[in-house]
């Protein structure tokens, strides 16, 4: 047993980059911690548990994310989609009588895999918080945005796409580099780049973005946020195609979470910006429980 019901406990967000460290006390976050130990930085992960638990208290630990991904500690395989709290519970890899990871979640929907680590537990939490209703069409924006299809307050089905990757590796490399040092806001450069987005002609219209230069149609200063708007754009379309619900719910910080919000409401849906880190307590706190 690695939690027993209303026994404080660590829950550990392990992402590639970063982590945060959670101790939970009677359901309430008690003590956090965010640092740049992620995984691609950690080669003992034993020996990091130890130095947690000398931090946050000899407790039992859950962990989430990349830390159960083959880069991580130990792979925890995947649970089939429609998946929800019982599923992970079930499903968890127990390093030790008092340390597991929560598996992640697949899918093969159309003949296309997609899979998920860590955002899962962020899903499921911001319904059993009651932050979203158990039927809806949720938005975790990053590097690799996910969206989810959520039914009964399960994860039904999801779509990953590499939106800001791409921007970045556009902001760092290639033809287009040099133009898109400007910044990002939701701006009318960022709004036009959304509504060019919904052409879903994405090669074609980051061209465009180089001939405005050369024919002096836009100002470099704007490139930056009319291309954001551009991929973010492009990739709403293609996920509003694809759902009825008139209000998307985005988990994510206000800087970039606001950026979707105008995205989607530029094309006509509402949208409503909700707290991460609470629908990740949430969760863990519901897997912890269902695991006791």
């Amino acid at each position: 047993m690695v939690v027993r019901q209303g026994q404080p406990f660590l829950a550990v967000d392990w992402g590639t980059t970063n982590r945060r460290v959670y101790r939970l006390e009677n359901g309430v976050v008690v003590r956090t911690e965010r640092d740049d130990r992620g995984v691609t930085a950690v080669s003992d992960f034993a020996g990091e548990a130890v130095a947690i638990r000398e931090r946050f208290g000899d407790l039992p630990m859950l962990l989430a994310g990349m830390v159960g991904s083959n880069i991580g500690w130990q792979t925890a395989p995947y649970v089939p989609a429609p998946a929800g709290i019982a599923e992970l519970a079930a499903n968890l890899l127990r390093i030790d009588e008092r340390t597991a990871i929560v598996p992640g979640v697949s899918t093969l929907a159309n003949g296309r895999p997609d899979v998920m680590r860590g955002e899962e537990v962020q899903l499921l939490g911001a319904v059993a918080a009651g932050l979203v209703p158990p039927d809806a069409l949720l938005a975790q924006p990053g590097t690799h945005c996910k969206w989810a299809e959520m039914q009964g307050g399960r994860v039904a089905g999801f779509t990953t796409a590499m939106t800001g990757e791409l921007f970045a590796l556009l902001r760092g490399h290639g033809l287009l580099a040099a133009q898109l040092h400007g910044e990002v806001t939701a701006n009318a450069a960022f709004r036009d780049g959304v509504e060019e987005g919904k052409r879903r002609d994405l090669a074609a219209s980051l061209f465009g973005i180089r001939a405005a230069k050369m024919l002096g149609t836009r100002d470099d200063a704007d490139a930056a946020a009319f291309a954001s708007g551009l991929l973010i754009g492009s990739d709403v379309a293609a996920r509003l195609a694809e759902s009825l619900h008139a209000e998307i719910f985005i988990l994510s910080g206000p800087e970039l979470g606001n950026l979707y919000i105008a995205a989607i409401e530029t094309n006509g849906r509402a949208a409503r910006l909700i707290d991460s880190h609470a629908a990740f307590v949430a969760g863990i706190l519901a897997i912890g429980n269902a695991c006791s």
